[in-house]
């Protein structure tokens, strides 16, 4: 019961997307390229951002904390 309705949900996400871009007119040849472009695009776009908004967070981050005044832990002297 609970798979059935996994399956027509699933469905109707994939009718969804074929409305929403437009490819439901396509040829099933077109749709395939056309799906396997905008996942490419996707995929890339996810792990680009995986990969490079961290360290630019963190130049970011250092670079305000330089300009505030902040010194960064390593150069700060403990006294014990």
């Amino acid at each position: 019961m609970i798979f059935k309705s996994f399956r027509e949900y699933l469905a109707w996400l994939y009718y969804q997307y074929l409305l929403i871009t437009g490819i439901y007119v396509l040829e099933p040849w077109e749709k395939s390229i056309f799906s396997s472009i905008l996942f490419s695009a996707i995929a890339m776009a996810i792990y680009t951002s995986y990969v490079f908004v961290p360290i630019h967070v963190r130049l970011a981050l250092e670079f305000f904390s330089g300009i505030s005044g902040v010194q960064p832990e390593s150069t700060v002297a403990r006294m014990t």
